[in-house]
């Protein structure tokens, strides 16, 4: 259960590794373009991370048409912060990773990008070993345009777009490791924007060295399986 300082408008499903050792853990932000989906969505398949010595967390967040932006992406900060609140008394995990597929994914993107929504907990990104984005959008998310009563399909970028902020030069100590993931025959422009943000991230310094970028060949959007993924993502810092 969340302190005074997290609202019950938000809550969280943990699965631990059988082991009497810390571990990395997987904080994972579920997709439903803001308005479906559930924290329960893939996880029978993502909590098997557990038997690879992974500790996975799967996150809720007010969804549309109960919640306007920004509150997703602050009920994303708020589970990060509860979870790092968690592991200061119970010493359980050692490394962080978070990520999201589609709409999670922009939950994520925003956070790494927008640091404001963390710092407000004391919380810096280069606290967390990789981010894993999954077929995020780079741009305002559509469910976003929506809400001002603009097309869907419009592309824009201000400040509820990960893209907007990628505007600094970037300590390569401080950034951490970064995946992101797109299919062939995804939502129409979600691969070229997420090119697009790649590109401007080189632009600015980004240590591109530390970033891996999957196409998925043949697949549609989310269509793929990614416990693989993200289990290889992490075990590459474990050996």
């Amino acid at each position: 259960n969340y302190d005074h300082r997290f609202p019950d408008t938000c809550n969280l499903d943990m699965y631990l590794p059988d082991m009497d050792k810390p571990c990395p853990v997987f904080i994972y932000f579920h997709g439903g373009g803001l308005e479906g989906g559930a924290k329960e969505d893939n996880s029978e398949e993502l909590k098997k991370m557990t038997i690879l010595n992974i500790a996975f967390i799967s996150v809720e967040y007010r969804k549309y048409p109960h919640a306007k932006f920004p509150d997703f992406i602050e009920d994303a900060a708020k589970a990060i912060a509860y979870i790092i609140e968690y592991n200061n008394h119970n010493n359980f995990f050692t490394k962080f990773f978070v990520g999201g597929s589609s709409a999670g994914a922009y939950l994520a993107l925003m956070l790494y990008f927008d640091q404001r929504y963390l710092a407000q907990y004391g919380i810096d990104v280069s606290s967390f070993t990789g981010w894993f984005f999954d077929a995020g959008q780079p741009t305002v998310h559509f469910r976003v345009l929506g809400e001002r009563g603009l097309d869907s399909r419009m592309v824009r970028v201000d400040e509820a777009a990960p893209l907007y902020f990628v505007n600094k030069d970037i300590d390569p100590l401080k950034q951490g490791y970064l995946m992101f993931v797109v299919a062939e025959r995804d939502i129409e422009g979600r691969l070229e924007q997420t090119e697009l943000l790649l590109k401007a991230m080189h632009q600015f310094n980004y240590d591109m060295s530390k970033i891996i970028y999957k196409y998925m060949k043949g697949y549609d959007h989310c269509s793929y399986p990614i416990q693989g993924m993200i289990s290889d993502f992490i075990s590459d810092f474990l050996k």
